[in-house]
């Protein structure tokens, strides 16, 4: 367990001493936010919730691999 808690002492310090990379990681988050929230909500729609059982799931996904 000490082992783990050097690492994180480790890198607590380093953020801790960090100027400019709080606003890159502010930066890096706010990106995350957007890719996954914001493009999953608008572009990638979930295809197989409109089908009930899972062998029409499994049809629609073999047939859009053949296509």
């Amino acid at each position: 367990m000490n082992i783990f808690r050097r690492v994180y002492n480790f890198y607590a310090d380093g953020f801790r001493s960090m100027q400019v990379g709080r606003s890159l990681w502010i930066i890096i988050f706010i990106k995350l936010i957007i890719m996954f929230l914001v493009l999953r909500l608008f572009f990638f729609k979930p295809e197989l919730s409109k089908y009930d059982t899972p062998q029409q799931k499994a049809e629609h996904v073999l047939e859009n691999l053949t296509k």
